[in-house]
């Protein structure tokens, strides 16, 4: 399969580097915790940020007057060395305020010796740390790339954590967790890369040497040490280390290194002697060191720790994705040039190849010529009497990357004689735009000379057997040829589903036969009106889809009781208690505005499932008005409880309802009509319209609208579409 530059290049370096990835990542977990494991020991004093050296250094001088140095390690614990009152050693932790002996250094612990060297070389010394500085440059390029294919993906970084539809668990989490993980990653591998560079002095800047004119050194008037001006702006946490004078002569002099600078200190009068920054390398070095360790905090710690265990997951879930793309490879009986059925599939993660290939397949069963390749491919067919072309539609709208250059190709070649086509467009319903590169590419073969469509364009909604079977049956029958697909070949088992349990459910009262049903959901379920809820009524590929109302925290659906219909008898047969397994599929393209200063609702029958949870989650109380469609009275009595305590709560503004049957025996569109000016007022003010029933009702409207739209506002419908100013989610 042809892929972009950036995605060969992620796939190339993963491959190359996964090993040695792998390993930094293990080693840099189990490192992850040895920051927690130094910080066990309560040698850390109370308070310690607010001490400063004109409380600490006094108060330790007092306790040990022989003491020549201090040091505060990562975690804050202060290390006295010298002697003690008594003339033993002391190496100490202590407390600075009291001099208070806290406990005493030990042996760094060995286990975690052996996985530091492992990590940094490998045990190969200095060639194993040039190498491990590769693979941490490699891990920034895979996240750098890794960071261009999500954005290619969700078309522009404003969209870069926008939802995804979930669906293959690999390839799912791999972004998911990718971009969650992404600053952690990107911080452990420039990290990584910039102190293996200054390991072997790449990036070098001389450090500057303390100057002291030791003849301009005072001897009076001589200050206490509480008194030092540099002593009482200068915190202990500041410090990295302070070097005592050796004597009382006056050119001997306090050395204190700090975290930016290094400075000389006259141990009578406190004065400045010398004030040397560090280099630029030395504070990002320290920097590099805080960050790829976790020294510094034990937070930071868990998140390197847990950055470093998705590095893993992200080599399994990488690996995956591209064994699945390279499992739909398939092998060619025939060539190209003497094939007369060309199947050519546009497919981002190999899914598309599973229908085409069964095609194929059942082409050369029965005796024919037939050529398998990608759109990227396509080229002139000197026998082809049938192209046929299956797509997915890759992101929001795009075409894979397999298929990028058909339309220039499809310029470029012109086939030497009529052949006959045909287009099977793959997507899904909880993508806003819906097999969109599909319908380009149908739209690019209508108008080429020698095309003659055998069939008008088909579209298989998430995969689904029955709808690419009907295809495959109607195609089959108007060319002419026996084709058989095994429902092995194609099914596939639904995952991502969850247990929901019946709450309540209404009877059915009238003749329209509608019914709402509340569903109960597990606790970290998450999901919004405007989803929806994919149900498998006999527990096989069939799947019926139904718009999430979430009211509460629960699922609310609004089902029409169809006879003999396989979803909704399903449902109506189920009982307060009883449990079922179901997927709830995210739909953000048909969610409730919140920012729109206005919003219209626009609903026949049980279409206006959504828009009762919409109402209910209206807590902004923006203006909106719900103009919706029934027969009669009897079919609107099952939600008019609620929509009148939408109105009394202040989540509903206007309430417009038309009975086709009764009264004066109106459509939606005659109330549209009659409040034109308000419609047209919610679209200037940037508000939005939202609509939500059968596909007939949504053909008026839409008709209706672009009238008000042009002869209002003097803009086209599709104007305010592609702003997402109309939503619309019918069937």
């Amino acid at each position: 399969m042809t892929i972009s530059v950036w995605r060969y290049s992620h796939l190339a370096l993963a491959v190359s580097f996964f090993l040695f990835i792998a390993l930094a990542s293990i080693t840099g977990i189990i490192l992850a915790f040895q920051p927690l494991a130094d910080k066990m020991p309560a040698y850390r004093a109370h308070d310690f940020n607010q001490i400063t050296l004109s409380q600490a250094i006094p108060s330790l001088k007092a306790a040990y007057p022989d003491i020549t140095d201090l040091s505060i390690d990562a975690n804050q614990f202060l290390i006295a060395k010298g002697n003690d009152a008594d003339g033993n050693k002391l190496l100490a932790y202590v407390d600075p305020r009291t001099g208070k002996v806290l406990g005493h250094p030990g042996n760094p612990n060995e286990f975690f010796q052996w996985v530091t060297a492992l990590h940094r070389s490998l045990f190969l010394h200095e060639a194993g740390r040039i190498f491990m500085g590769i693979t941490a440059f490699i891990l920034l390029l895979i996240a750098i790339s890794g960071t261009v294919l999500v954005i290619q993906r969700q078309r522009g970084v404003r969209h870069f954590f926008k939802k995804i539809v979930k669906e293959n668990f690999a390839q799912y989490y791999h972004v998911v967790l990718g971009r969650l993980s992404l600053i952690p990653i990107l911080i452990i591998a420039l990290t990584g890369t910039f102190l293996s560079l200054t390991k072997f002095a790449i990036f070098t800047q001389p450090k500057k040497s303390a100057h002291v004119d030791l003849n301009a050194i005072k001897d009076g008037p001589k200050k206490k040490l509480s008194e030092f001006a540099i002593f009482k702006e200068t915190k202990l946490a500041d410090v990295q280390s302070i070097e005592y004078p050796f004597s009382d002569d006056p050119e001997d002099y306090y050395t204190i290194k700090l975290k930016d600078r290094e400075l000389a200190i006259n141990q009578i009068t406190g004065d400045i002697l010398s004030d040397v920054p560090y280099p630029t390398t030395v504070i990002l070095n320290n920097l590099s060191l805080d960050l790829h360790t976790g020294r510094a905090s034990a937070i930071w710690a868990i998140v390197l720790a847990v950055a470093s265990a998705n590095i893993l997951f992200f080599i399994y879930s990488g690996f995956m994705i591209t064994l699945k793309r390279r499992s739909n490879r398939v092998k060619n009986k025939y060539k190209a040039e003497e094939s007369k059925f060309i199947l050519l599939v546009g497919s981002e993660n190999g899914n598309t190849f599973r229908f085409a290939g069964a095609i194929h397949q059942q082409l050369i069963k029965n005796g024919q010529t037939a050529f398998l390749a990608q759109l990227n491919d396509y080229k002139v067919y000197p026998q082809a009497k049938h192209i046929i072309v299956f797509t997915a539609t890759y992101g929001l709208g795009d075409a894979p990357t397999n298929a990028k250059n058909f339309e220039k190709l499809l310029d470029q070649y012109q086939q030497l004689h009529p052949v006959q086509t045909s287009v099977v467009a793959f997507g899904s319903h909880a993508y806003p735009d819906f097999c969109q590169f599909g319908f380009e590419v149908n739209n690019l073969l209508s108008r080429q000379h020698w095309a003659v469509p055998l069939l008008e364009i088909h579209t298989v909604n998430d995969k689904s057997p029955a709808e690419f079977g009907q295809w495959a049956t109607t195609w089959a029958q108007m060319a002419n040829m026996d084709i058989e697909i095994a429902p092995e070949l194609l099914n596939a088992k639904p995952t991502g589903l969850q247990s929901l349990t019946v709450i309540e459910k209404t009877p059915v009262t009238h003749d329209e036969g509608a019914f709402l049903i509340r569903l109960k959901t597990p606790r970290r379920s998450k999901f919004t009106s405007g989803d929806l809820l994919a149900i498998y009524p006999a527990n096989d590929h069939r799947e019926r889809l139904y718009s999430i109302g979430k009211v509460g925290n629960d699922i609310q659906l609004s089902v029409k009781l169809h006879r003999d219909g396989l979803g909704s008898g399903y449902l109506h047969q189920l009982q307060p208690g009883q449990s079922f397994k179901a997927r709830i599929a995210a739909n953000p393209h048909f969610y409730f505005p919140q920012n729109a200063p206005a919003v219209v609702l626009i609903s026949n029958g049980t279409g206006i499932a959504p828009f009762l949870g919409m109402l209910d989650q209206n807590t902004k109380k923006i203006s909106t008005h719900l103009y919706c469609g029934f027969r009669g009275q009897a079919s609107f009595d099952l939600y008019e409880s609620a929509i009148k305590s939408n109105l009394s709560g202040g989540q509903l503004n206007a309430l417009h309802v038309a009975f086709s049957r009764e009264g004066k025996k109106q459509y939606i569109k005659d109330l549209l009509a009659h409040d034109a000016e308000i419609v047209a007022g919610v679209l200037a003010k940037k508000g939005a319209i939202m609509l939500c029933g059968s596909l007939s009702m949504q053909n008026d409207m839409i008709e209706l609208l672009d009238h008000i739209c042009q002869s209002k506002l003097g803009e086209s419908i599709s104007h305010y579409q592609s702003h997402g100013q109309i939503l619309m989610d019918c069937y």
